[in-house]
């Protein structure tokens, strides 16, 4: 009778599952460097977020945040720059992502192929259980309103921004890649520009298969603290519980997992679904075609290119342009190159950068 406990929501977080080299530190290719590169000035700060206040899991309202101030910053104080915001992935934070990225020789290299200087910004949402998912949750802080909001608004406060829409740019990578295709639909009155890089969970998932063993390790988590120790697809289950079924009546977790007392919960897996972007981008179809321009790539190895493709597919179907492109390559490993020759130059060609 219990069978049926067992055949639920791996495949909601096959996302995950198919993202795996995602789920560490990864030891990623690097461009060379490019001779002559300038050097960028890369800022370590802090950014209170409003919007993260009351996180029931503990995680912080200030976020740690790296800004990369161009070449060109300091001798020129009249000077003012479009501004890239950039996501990083689940299981990492920002200064991880630095590394993967080989940041900031890649954005130097950019500049010094030709890529017009903007500043970069690169925000942390990591929380205890690993990601945030850019999403609204008062289990985990609402970190959509925190990037769109409370970042934009300290960035534009506290350096020489242009503060306009078209001058601001959103990318992101896997996780990262779903939160600037979530914010970027509900929030194209701030961002003018999207770049999307093998970006997960774009799909609701079906009802698949569950270890036995995965469901006991989640019941047996008491505290947050606790979700250290577990796999990391059972941690992914809990930072994603954390950010679409969060129950501010259910401690000490706060949040609804897709199975109770070995029996699945249509109702949790329903919200999961509702925050798939090939589920809600019908609502935002008027915002799409507000941006200058969308772009998505993906590795030919990636699993996730199947739902990339989908994307792609939706963006035509509503004749939104867009462009779309599957590189050879896996999840990770040719992620430094495509920020220093795609992505820099994509919003250096997109951007709004003011009279020259």
């Amino acid at each position: 009778m219990k069978k049926p406990a067992h055949r639920i929501l791996a495949a909601m977080l096959a996302a995950f599952a198919l993202a795996a080299p995602a789920r560490a530190q990864m030891a990623t290719e690097s461009p060379a460097p490019v001779v002559g590169a300038k050097p960028v000035t890369v800022d370590h700060i802090k950014v209170h977020g409003a919007a993260l206040e009351g996180s029931l899991e503990g995680d912080a309202a200030g976020r740690d945040v790296f800004v990369l101030l161009p070449p060109g910053y300091a001798a020129h104080p009249h000077k003012r720059y479009p501004v890239l915001y950039a996501l990083h992935g689940y299981s990492i934070g920002a200064a991880q992502w630095m590394a993967e990225i080989h940041v900031p020789q890649t954005v130097e290299g950019a500049f010094a192929q030709g890529a017009r200087e903007m500043i970069v910004v690169l925000p942390d949402a990591k929380t205890v259980h690993n990601g945030s998912m850019y999403s609204g949750s008062v289990t985990t802080g609402d970190f959509e309103t925190f990037i769109a909001r409370d970042l934009v608004g300290y960035i534009d406060a506290h350096y020489r921004t242009i503060a306009a829409r078209e001058s601001r740019g959103l990318a992101g990578h896997s996780m990262g890649g779903y939160g600037t295709a979530r914010i970027g639909m509900r929030h194209a009155d701030v961002f003018g520009a999207l770049y999307m890089l093998s970006p997960c969970c774009l799909s609701p998932r079906t009802p698949g298969a569950v270890d036995p063993a995965t469901e006991a390790a989640l019941e047996a988590v008491k505290t947050p603290a606790d979700s250290a120790a577990l796999p990391f697809m059972a941690r992914a289950q809990l930072a994603t519980a954390a950010a679409w079924s969060p129950n501010p009546l259910n401690p000490p977790l706060y949040l609804d997992l897709p199975v109770k007392d070995g029996a699945a919960r249509p109702d949790v897996l329903a919200k999961w679904a509702a925050n798939a972007p090939l589920t809600f981008i019908d609502q935002y179809v008027g915002a799409l075609r507000r941006y200058r321009a969308i772009a998505i790539d993906v590795g030919d190895q990636d699993g996730l290119r199947v739902d990339a493709a989908k994307l792609h597919e939706a963006l035509d179907a509503y004749h939104i342009p867009n462009t779309f492109e599957i590189y050879p390559g896996t999840h990770t490993s040719h992620v430094a190159f495509r920020i220093q020759d795609q992505v820099l130059p994509f919003f250096s060609r997109t951007l709004n950068f003011g009279p020259r």
